[in-house]
């Protein structure tokens, strides 16, 4: 599995959704700024996430986007799968096609591989992303999150 930019933005810009979509509709523009991810990307990402009915939109003054249903329900491989990402590692992405109709030798143990990785994002839901995300925004906020020692790098 290769997962690009478009499924991280995708997963990104859901969490950002979800952590505050209590107060109303989310623009996209306000995901954008605080992501760091083109505002045309982010219409093209929540177009394929409407389509797949993970987000709903409200047009209009204060209009945006939230989630089309619980975050809870929303796993990263729905999130993943919306926006048309292979999740496949295999060289021939799942055909069974790697050279002259001859499955290659390492065809099964890349299969495994994708079926697992299936499997781990399928049991990662976006409301245990936002829980982990509020957890280390509140570390921040009342100054328990980890302070790392700088690294020193001596060279000769």
């Amino acid at each position: 599995m290769r997962l690009t930019t478009k499924g991280r933005f995708a997963v990104t810009a859901m969490i950002d959704l979800a952590l505050r979509q209590e107060k109303g509709p989310v623009a996209l523009s306000r995901i954008s700024d605080r992501q760091s991810i083109s505002l045309s990307y982010l219409e093209q990402l929540f177009g394929r996430l409407r389509r797949h009915e993970l987000v709903s939109s409200c047009r209009g003054p204060g209009g945006g986007y939230r989630l089309g249903r619980e975050a809870a329900d929303i796993t990263v491989a729905d999130i993943i799968y919306a926006v048309d990402e292979p999740m496949d590692a295999t060289q021939c992405g799942g055909k069974q096609n790697c050279k002259d109709d001859d499955v290659c030798m390492t065809h099964e143990l890349w299969a495994d591989l994708s079926r697992h990785m299936v499997d781990f994002l399928d049991s990662v839901n976006l409301y245990d992303l936002v829980l982990k995300q509020r957890q280390k925004q509140e570390k921040v906020l009342t100054g328990e999150a980890e302070v790392k020692p700088m690294e020193v790098v001596f060279k000769d």
